[in-house]
């Protein structure tokens, strides 16, 4: 098998799993909309009762309006499929990415369009991992939605063919220092993804409207949504470490001011705030919410107009 047939199984692999994950994100879709749907009847329930009650006393409006509302008592038929989906979707996104490191010869994510396959793979991977100790179903039209959106950039603007290494990657710190970078962003989508949600929620109080079934509260989502930013928080602190590391090796020196090395810091920067404001400062509700929200924002930033655009030392990493 040659290395142009390894490539192309790759990108059959991995446009089978965008199309996977797209059939997901639609079935995931289906399932939000039933849980709207679901919030608007139980939300008219109460004006119903009274009406019914009017003719016929306080009795009957007591039974009707202290009945317990209903939720569903498990997942629904379309939550279901779009699991399994996902998951199937997840196996072909790692086979096309594992295939592409073995066209190479080294770890698939030495340039933008690799570190895509790998940090997107990293974030369903997460997703799918987490459903063991916390039901995130409710994130899949995000999870799914971004990463299919996410991997089409990719494969249309970001691709390059196979090619050797620069001589500043072809270091055994490429596959330490990458690798936790991926697994930082990915963390921190997902604690985004969750700030949204938060937001979300909040607002439905707000307006005096029933939070969407099967999601958690909002102090509860961004108490899930904290604990995955500190585990990113930690990644991204190695990554910067890893980075500065891999300079000296690299180019004689730890900090040179090089545009992806500020960004790099200033996203460490936000999150440390966003850490510390919690923890210390008392924030709370949609200002944390808004902050992680921000961070991932800059994240994306560093890895596309900073990579594109900005020229230094890590321009190769926009190959």
């Amino acid at each position: 098998m040659t290395q142009a047939d390894i490539v192309t199984y790759s990108l059959v692999a991995i446009y089978s799993a965008m199309a996977v994950y797209a059939l997901a994100f639609i079935s995931f879709a289906l399932d939000l909309a039933r849980r709207v749907s679901e919030a608007k009847v139980q939300a008219a329930a109460p004006a119903v009762s009274v009406a019914a009650a009017s003719g016929r006393g306080s009795t009957a409006l007591l039974e009707r309006t202290d009945a317990p509302a209903a939720t569903p008592a498990r997942a629904s038929r379309s939550v279901r499929l779009a699991m399994a989906l996902t998951v199937i979707g997840w196996v072909l996104h790692v086979g096309g990415t594992i295939l592409r490191g073995v066209a190479a010869g080294r770890v698939p994510w030495a340039n933008m369009f690799e570190f895509s396959l790998t940090m997107t793979a990293i974030i369903i991977g997460v997703f799918l991992v987490v459903q063991f100790w916390q039901d995130l179903r409710f994130l899949g039209v995000y999870v799914t939605g971004f990463v299919t959106l996410f991997l089409g950039v990719a494969t249309t603007n970001f691709y390059v063919a196979v090619a050797p290494l620069p001589p500043a990657l072809q270091s055994y710190w490429l596959v330490i220092h990458v690798f936790v970078a991926s697994l930082g962003t990915g963390f921190y989508g997902l604690g985004a993804a969750l700030s949204v949600v938060q937001l979300l929620q909040a607002r439905r109080e707000s307006k005096g409207q029933r939070p969407l079934p099967a999601v958690p509260t909002p102090e509860r989502l961004e108490a899930l949504a904290y604990r995955l930013i500190v585990v990113g928080f930690v990644f991204w602190t190695f990554t910067l470490m890893a980075g500065a590391i891999w300079a000296e090796h690299a180019w004689g020196r730890y900090w040179g001011w090089d545009t992806k090395e500020v960004w790099t810091f200033i996203i460490w920067v936000i999150f440390a705030g966003y850490i510390h404001a919690r923890a210390t400062r008392g924030w709370r509700g949609s200002r944390s919410a808004t902050l992680a929200i921000v961070g991932f924002g800059a994240v994306m930033f560093n890895f596309t107009i900073v990579n594109l655009y900005f020229k230094g030392l890590h321009s190769y990493s926009g190959l």
